[in-house]
């Protein structure tokens, strides 16, 4: 249920392709035809888009578009432009816990394994590898030390290593003394409690069981308060708009709000895109 508006009769790539040529030549840059053409195209149809301009121009779009466009704008329509696993591939390099989260609870199996084989592509190295590095990951027993002895440089570095989320294995081998030194030592170090990890583990389960809530929460949460989260607003619109924009909509119902919270053509995209 998603809310692009693809027009009808649908114009040709190499119709598009041209009219986006002109769009992005000459003095300044048309950036109502770039919302108009691409922002109204579902991911097969910028895909051909993608190809077909290439082939033309000889040119790379996303590269052109980087270069035409700046700020908030251009992150969306680069985002939009791109190829889904290829932009999910390119969010996970950020390595952003929630963003990992979303895209591995959110997505398709096969939009997962295209993002796998999109990051590998990009990166040359497999996701699941980076993740580990990045996570700290290590492979360890699972049996729990009963002792009373606290060690107060191992307390330290494992509260470094739950500031990356790794806490599992620290939770179920370390005795409860140790486990308290650890927690007083994130306390200390990051300024907040232990006990804000679970906001990951309540990320992850909505995102399975009820993602449009998730996303929908991701926008009120990026509009609300002071100043304007763009980065997740627009991940959050660009990644759903496709997908399950109406019932995040039904969810949300203020989504209205972005457009007092947003201006310019970054707004008008965002709007297209919200049909």
């Amino acid at each position: 249920m998603g809310t692009i508006a693809i027009p009808d009769p649908l114009p040709s790539p190499v119709e598009d392709s041209e009219n986006l040529r002109k769009a992005v030549q000459g003095w300044g840059t048309d950036e109502k035809a770039i919302i108009r053409i691409l922002g109204r195209r579902n991911g097969d149809q910028r895909a051909k888009i993608r190809d077909t301009y290439e082939e033309m121009y000889k040119e790379n779009l996303i590269d052109r578009l980087h270069s035409e466009l700046s700020g908030d704008f251009r992150r969306a329509v680069i985002q939009w432009t791109l190829d889904p696993p290829q932009r999910d591939a390119q969010l996970a390099k950020e390595a952003l816990l929630e963003i990992l989260i979303e895209i591995a609870c959110a997505s398709s199996p096969e939009h997962l394994i295209n993002v796998r084989k999109a990051y590998c592509s990009l990166f040359k190295c497999s996701l699941e590898e980076d993740v580990l590095k990045k996570l700290l990951v290590s492979l360890i027993s699972s049996y729990r030390f009963n002792g009373e002895a606290v060690d107060e440089q191992l307390a330290r570095e494992e509260a470094a290593k739950l500031r990356e989320a790794i806490f599992t294995w620290i939770l179920s081998t370390r005795n409860v003394l140790q486990l308290n030194a650890t927690f007083n030592c994130y306390r200390d170090a990051y300024g907040t409690p232990i006990d804000q990890l679970a906001r990951i583990i309540q990320t992850t389960i909505c995102c399975i069981e009820n993602p449009e809530k998730h996303f929908a929460q991701v926008i009120r949460s990026s509009i609300v308060g002071l100043g304007t989260d763009e980065d997740s607003l627009t991940r959050a619109i660009v990644a759903r708009a496709e997908i399950d924009m109406e019932k995040i909509k039904e969810t949300y119902y203020k989504v209205s709000l972005v457009v007092g919270d947003t201006s310019g053509y970054y707004k008008d995209m965002l709007v297209t895109l919200l049909g």
